[in-house]
């Protein structure tokens, strides 16, 4: 409330009241921070472990390519088909300013999905590739990789 001074009483106070404002962008704030980790879930794969891994946080700048244990393909949490496994992965790249792969398989997928998937990167010409994997339990104990 605005102090009213050269005023007759009951005039009309013309000042805005900004607290009802900051008060709902302040719950806004609150919502998005605890929304915000929940979506970069992204596909549930169980990582295999390692012991000789370095931290690398994923973003939104790098290309995480996933392969599911019963065969599915995802480029940056959008499946896409084994046929035009190249043509996303390349559209990803060339949208992102970090020109890396990183591919993340689930354990229990097939090894020659995963090696169909890196023979045909590196025969596309990209040679920046990487392994998504959990960090093994008693060598440090954080992950090595998110979700995709």
């Amino acid at each position: 409330m605005g102090m009213q001074v050269g005023q007759k009483k009951g005039a009309l106070n013309s000042d805005i009241n900004i607290t009802p404002l900051a008060d709902v962008m302040l719950v806004l704030l609150i919502i998005v921070m605890l929304i915000a980790p929940m979506l970069q879930k992204g596909v549930d794969v169980m990582l295999p472990e390692a012991v000789n891994t370095t931290e690398k946080p994923e973003n939104d700048e790098q290309t995480v390519l996933g392969v599911t244990a019963d065969g599915r393909f995802y480029v940056d949490r959008l499946q896409v088909v084994e046929q035009d496994l190249l043509t996303e992965v390349q559209s990803a790249l060339d949208r992102k300013f970090e020109k890396v792969v990183l591919i993340k398989a689930d354990e229990d997928a097939q090894y020659s999905n995963v090696m169909s998937v890196l023979d045909r990167l590196q025969r596309a010409g990209i040679e920046d590739i990487g392994l998504i994997t959990e960090r093994k339990v008693g060598s440090g104990g954080a992950s090595a990789g998110g979700g995709i």
